[in-house]
C-alpha cells in the first residue's frame, strides 16, 4: 500500500466564505498516494499513513454508492457527493477519474449546500497541470515544487534519485512510439510498486524519471531503494506479446551533504547517473566528490578534442593482417591521440566523445587520407583497412568523399578495406544499402567488424554486400579449450564461405589459436601473436622480417 505525501498547489480554487479545501489522490487500488498539506493537517499523520479512499471516506463504501463502483473504470467521469458527519460541518466531495487513479476535492463549509461547477473544473485542470498524461505520475512542475519545499523546509533525510532507462531509443526505433509509450507506462508502474512511505516518483521527460525520498537513516535508505529500483527492471517488459529488455541506471544525491539547493542536488544526481551509465548501466551510483573530478577531466578532454586535429595530435598505428599462408596481407589503421598533457588517450575514451559532438566525419576523413597516403609506400599486394564510425558512415555525400580521396592520392580502390560494425546498420536501412552498393561498385572491400557481439542478424549478410567478416576476439580468447567457442567459430567460417565471403579472426594471442584457426579454414589472422600495432615508419621493416609465417618460425 502506498503512503501519502504532502504536495503544494499553485492554482487557487474559487470558494465562498473561505472554506477548507482538502485535496487527495488515490491509485487504481484506492490507496492514498498524495495529499495536500491541509488534508494531512485535518486528518492527521496517523490516519493518512497508508490510508485508503474508504478509510478516509467510509461513507463512499456504502451499497448506495454502486454508481461509483460502476463508473470507476471510466476515465474523466466526475461526481459530486455530499454528507455531514455528526458534529462536523457539511462536507462536499468532488470525485473525478484522471488517468491511473482517483482525485478527491473535499470542501467543508456550513454556509454552502451546492458545490460550484467552476470548482470541479478547476480541480480537474489542476490535476492535469501537475501530472504527466501518459503515466499519471506527478510531472516536472510538481517535482520542482516538491523539491524546493523539502529543501527550503529544512527537512532531514532527503534523497534525490535520477532514473534513466537503458537502451530505450532502440525500442522506439524498432517497435515504434506506441510500444515506447507502453514501456514508459510499465516503467511508472514498476517504480510505484517499489516505493514506500515518504517516497514519491515523478516523470520529468522522455524516459527520465525522478524519486524524492524523505526517510531517516540516510544514506542506507537511499541505497536500499536505488538497488530495489534497479532490480525491478531486470525482468523484461511485455509489449504486444514481445519481450523487451530495458534496464535502469540511477544516480543518487543526498541533502544537505551533496547540496542544499535544487540545482546543486540535481547536478549531483546527474553526475552520479552519468557514472552509473559509464560503468556499464543497469546499476545505481551515489554521488561522490571524485565523480566531479572525473567529469571535469572529461570536459577538459572534450575541449581539447575540438582542436586536436588542427594541432596535429592524431597519428595512426598499423596492426598486421596475416593470411593463412603466413604472408602479410595488409594492415589495419588504428587511430591514436597524443594529448599534450595527458599523453596517449585510448580510442575508447575519445571516439564516443567525437561521435556525440559531430567531429567524427572530419576526423574520419583525415584517417582515410593519411592511411591511403602512407599505404602508397607499401608493396602493391598490401591492403589497408580503415574503420568507419556510424556518424561518419551516415553523413551525406560519404561515398563521393571516399572516391575523391582515392583519386586525389592515386590509391587503388582494391587495396582499401572499410570496416563497419553491425550497429551502423540499425539506422536508415535503405540508405545503408545504397552506400554499401556504391562502395562495392567502386571496387572497395567491405568488412563486417566484431561479428557475433552485437545484433548478429543473418539478414545483414543476405542483404548487404560484404567481402569479409571479422570474428570478434571474444570468441577467440578461449578457443582452444572451449567447445562452444569452437562450434561458433566453425559455424561463422562455414557461413561466410558459403556466402562467398572471407573470414578474419581478431585477438589471436598464441600459436595454438593460430594453428586451430588455420586448420578450420580461417582466411586471415590478426592479434598480438602476429604483430602488435606499429608506427608508420616501422611497417616496411616489419614486412622485410615477416616473409614467412610467424608461428612457423617460432615453432622451429
Amino acid at each position: 500500500m502506498a503512503a501519502s505525501s504532502v504536495i503544494k498547489f499553485d492554482i487557487p480554487l474559487p470558494v465562498s466564505s473561505a472554506p477548507d479545501v482538502l485535496f487527495s489522490f488515490y491509485d487504481c487500488d484506492l490507496n492514498l498516494i498524495m495529499s495536500s498539506e491541509r488534508f494531512r493537517a485535518f486528518y492527521g499523520d496517523e490516519k493518512t499513513s497508508q490510508a485508503t479512499l474508504f478509510g478516509i471516506y467510509p461513507e463512499l463504501d456504502d451499497p448506495s454508492m454502486d454508481m461509483f463502483t460502476e463508473q470507476a473504470g471510466n476515465t474523466g467521469w466526475l461526481r459530486n457527493v455530499q454528507f455531514q458527519r455528526a458534529g462536523e460541518a457539511l462536507c462536499d466531495l468532488i470525485i473525478f477519474r484522471p488517468a491511473n487513479g482517483f482525485a478527491v476535492v473535499e470542501t467543508r463549509n456550513p454556509l454552502r449546500q451546492e458545490p460550484s461547477p467552476d470548482e470541479a473544473d478547476r480541480a480537474f485542470l489542476l490535476h492535469e497541470a501537475n501530472h504527466d498524461a501518459l503515466t499519471g505520475l506527478p510531472n516536472r512542475r510538481q517535482f520542482g515544487a516538491r523539491l524546493h519545499e523539502a529543501l527550503s523546509g529544512g527537512k532531514s533525510g532527503i534523497a534525490l534519485m535520477q532514473l534513466d532507462l537503458d537502451e530505450f531509443k532502440p525500442i522506439n526505433d524498432t517497435l515504434g512510439h506506441a510500444a515506447g509509450d507502453i514501456v514508459l507506462q510499465q516503467t511508472a508502474e514498476r517504480i510505484r510498486n517499489v516505493l514506500g512511505p515518504g517516497e514519491t516518483a515523478y516523470r520529468l521527460a522522455g524516459d527520465e524519471f525522478a524519486v524524492i525520498q524523505l526517510r531517516k537513516g540516510q544514506p542506507a535508505e537511499a541505497e536500499r531503494l536505488a538497488d530495489a529500483l534497479v532490480n525491478a527492471f531486470k525482468k523484461p517488459f511485455l509489449v504486444n506479446g514481445i519481450a523487451v529488455f530495458s534496464g535502469a541506471s540511477i544516480g543518487v544525491a543526498l541533502a544537505p551533504r551533496d547540496g542544499n539547493e535544487e540545482d546543486q542536488l540535481m547536478r549531483a544526481a546527474d553526475i552520479a547517473l552519468y557514472a552509473a551509465k559509464s560503468e556499464g548501466r543497469g546499476r545505481a551510483r551515489t554521488f561522490e566528490p571524485a565523480m566531479m573530478m572525473v567529469l571535469e577531466q572529461r570536459e577538459l578532454l572534450r575541449r581539447s578534442l575540438r582542436v586536436a586535429l588542427q594541432h596535429g595530435e592524431f597519428f595512426i598505428e598499423y596492426q598486421p593482417l596475416v593470411d593463412c599462408s603466413g604472408s602479410v596481407a595488409g594492415f589495419e589503421a588504428l587511430l591514436r591521440w597524443h594529448h599534450p598533457m595527458m599523453g596517449i588517450i585510448p580510442p575508447s575514451a575519445f571516439i564516443p566523445m567525437a561521435e556525440a559532438d559531430g567531429m567524427m566525419p572530419e576526423i574520419g576523413q583525415w584517417v582515410l587520407e593519411e592511411a591511403c597516403r602512407q599505404a602508397m609506400t607499401w608493396p602493391p599486394h598490401c591492403m589497408v583497412a580503415v574503420n568507419l564510425s556510424p556518424a561518419e558512415f551516415l553523413t551525406g555525400g560519404f561515398t563521393d568523399r571516399v572516391s575523391q580521396t582515392l583519386d586525389t592520392i592515386g590509391f587503388s580502390a582494391e587495396r582499401l578495406e572499410l570496416e563497419i560494425t553491425e550497429g551502423v546498420l540499425l539506422e536508415r536501412t535503405i540508405n545503408n544499402l545504397d552506400t554499401l552498393n556504391t562502395l562495392n561498385v567502386l571496387g572497395i572491400q567491405i568488412s563486417l567488424d566484431d561479428f557475433g557481439t552485437e545484433y548478429s542478424s543473418l539478414s545483414y549478410l543476405k542483404n548487404f554486400p560484404f567481402d569479409s567478416i571479422k570474428i570478434d576476439k571474444y570468441f577467440i580468447k578461449d578457443l582452444t579449450n572451449d567447445d562452444k567457442s569452437q562450434t561458433i567459430v566453425r559455424f561463422i567460417i562455414a557461413l561466410a564461405h558459403g556466402l562467398g565471403m572471407k573470414v578474419t579472426a581478431e585477438g589471436v594471442e598464441d600459436q595454438a589459436q593460430a594453428e586451430w584457426l588455420i586448420a578450420a579454414g580461417c582466411d586471415r589472422l590478426q592479434g598480438y601473436f602476429l604483430g602488435r600495432p606499429l608506427p608508420a615508419s616501422s611497417v616496411l621493416e616489419f614486412l622485410q622480417r615477416n616473409d614467412t609465417a610467424k608461428w612457423q618460425s617460432q615453432e622451429k
